[in-house]
């Protein structure tokens, strides 16, 4: 399938990720649908930001698409594609594909007034929700948690480190910055084996300024706004929220093994 629109995967990258995708459930009539079309038409809402109901007329009927994001999100197939092309990217890369060493941060986006998990930053003064994630030292996502924006930075750090599973099994040490001082540093020594050091600003510090480590999980949220779906919460349900991101990353890193 040639690429119509810029979101689209080429015929290499819808390569990697075919053989991921379930199979048709058996009985029934046979799948009509081209699956390459679908997923460009999930690629498409996630980087253009449009409605479903705006779907171009490229792409199957958006009743069509909309369903398999909304299964594919209940049951955890993106995130499952989107692991494991992350493993293959960092074996290309010459690593294993579980991480020893990440980054933690949290990022606070506005909402929209149809979700129905919203809260108040009140550091930032924003209305919203708050994106919690866990990145390789490679700037790819292991695990991210959206809840309400009133979240203390803390208590998400817990939610994304406990959702980490598997994929956080090597995670030794993980780069935090000074709002996760305090408890959250013993806690996460004792069940999960994973040392949080802090990186603190620098006296002084005036404005933005380049720090070790923390910059990479700053670009990770810059790649989220890449994607206008991203750039603010516009999903009912916050576990669609998260697979929003898991479909972005994963464009970013089927773009990265065929550009």
């Amino acid at each position: 399938m040639k690429p119509t629109y810029p979101s689209d995967l080429t015929p290499q990258q819808w390569e990697y990720s075919k053989d991921l995708l379930p199979p048709a459930k058996p009985g029934g009539r046979p799948r009509s649908l081209d699956m390459h079309a679908v997923v460009n038409g999930n690629l498409y809402v996630v980087v253009g930001g449009i409605q479903w109901r705006m779907l171009p007329k490229e792409y199957p009927c958006w009743k069509s698409v909309y369903p398999y994001f909304r299964h594919w999100s209940r049951t955890g197939i993106w995130k499952r594609i989107h692991d494991t092309i992350r493993a293959v990217l960092r074996r290309r890369g010459g690593r294993h594909k579980h991480p020893t060493a990440g980054r933690l941060d949290s990022q606070t986006v506005k909402a929209g007034s149809h979700g129905n998990v919203r809260g108040d930053d009140a550091g930032k003064k924003i209305l919203g929700r708050k994106r919690h994630v866990v990145v390789d030292t490679l700037g790819w996502v292991l695990a991210v948690v959206v809840t309400s924006a009133a979240l203390p930075d803390r208590a998400g750090a817990r939610l994304v480190l406990r959702r980490l599973g598997g994929v956080g099994k090597r995670l030794e040490r993980v780069w935090v910055d000074g709002a996760y001082d305090g408890a959250l540093l013993p806690w996460a020594q004792a069940p999960l084996g994973i040392v949080l050091t802090l990186v603190k600003k620098l006296t002084g510090q005036q404005g933005v300024q380049v720090l070790p480590h923390r910059w990479v999980v700053e670009r990770t949220f810059g790649w989220f706004t890449l994607h206008r779906r991203l750039v603010k919460d516009y999903e009912v349900k916050p576990r669609q929220s998260e697979s929003m991101i898991d479909r972005a990353m994963l464009r970013l890193m089927l773009r990265r093994l065929a550009p």
